[in-house]
């Protein structure tokens, strides 16, 4: 899956810009636990998942 492949390099850039502006933000102790969570929420385990499901299906729906 190329695409998947393309969206998540495009989202891991922006994540490291997030948890960079986080990190700059937010109290050391928060922090902390906002950089355990945001990757589980938006990696492998979280909206990676959901991408491939959703490419998946409209590459059925395309192909028939």
């Amino acid at each position: 899956m190329m695409v998947l492949y393309a969206i998540c390099e495009a989202l891991n850039t922006h994540k490291r810009r997030v948890l960079e502006s986080a990190e700059l933000s937010l109290p050391a102790e928060r922090f902390a636990v906002f950089r355990k969570m945001f990757p589980g929420e938006f990696g492998r385990n979280g909206v990676e998942p959901e991408l491939a499901r959703i490419i998946a299906e409209h590459d059925e729906k395309r192909n028939g």
